[in-house]
């Protein structure tokens, strides 16, 4: 079933939709990261502004390179050593959707640890984009069941993984790295 369900979603993904899917923390609505017009759709189903930067996830940290000019050391012990789901906004993204990244040039890159996720990007072979199922504004929804018809209705897939799980996950700490690795806590 999991196969079958990656395969959906990646279907959706190539071309240019919308997923509601899990992730290793909240349920997330994801697109190809590096598509604008997917990006744009979910700004339009969440009513927010367009100017919002999002958390990318990848499946692992040599990708990383791919989509940030400079890597600090400190990037690869924080991720190793991580206990929770850490995403870390780096500066200078490259490769990605305009729409992605922050105003200041910068992006949140989270490496998942989550058997759906990470066999969906490793198939997609780029980063997706993974932002709370919820309309700007509104609480985050901690579980399937909480997330609003509106959201659910304006997507163009959802993953039927996870749905009756019921472990309270919670967004994922945020840091923000220098280019020397000195790092701050956006998020705990």
């Amino acid at each position: 079933m999991l196969k079958q369900e990656i395969e959906k979603a990646l279907t959706v993904l190539k071309d240019g939709g919308v997923i509601l899917y899990p992730t290793d923390t909240v349920w997330g609505l994801g697109c190809d990261a590096t598509n604008e017009q997917a990006v744009a759709k979910i700004n339009d189903i969440k009513g927010r502004a367009a100017d919002k930067s999002f958390i990318i996830l990848l499946d692992t940290d040599a990708k990383l390179q791919s989509y940030v000019k400079e890597i600090p050391d400190v990037a690869y012990d924080l991720i190793e050593y991580a206990e929770n789901p850490l995403t870390l906004v780096f500066p200078n993204a490259k490769n990605l959707a305009k729409n992605v990244i922050n105003a200041d040039g910068s992006v949140g890159i989270r490496i998942v640890k989550h058997d759906f996720c990470t066999q969906l990007i490793q198939r997609f072979r780029k980063p997706i984009t993974s932002t709370s199922a919820n309309i700007s504004g509104q609480p985050t929804p901690p579980f399937f069941d909480d997330i609003s018809d509106e959201v659910k209705a304006a997507v163009d897939h959802i993953v039927d993984w996870e749905q009756a799980l019921k472990i309270n996950k919670k967004p994922s700490t945020i840091m923000k790295l220098a280019p020397g690795g000195q790092f701050s806590f956006i998020r705990r």
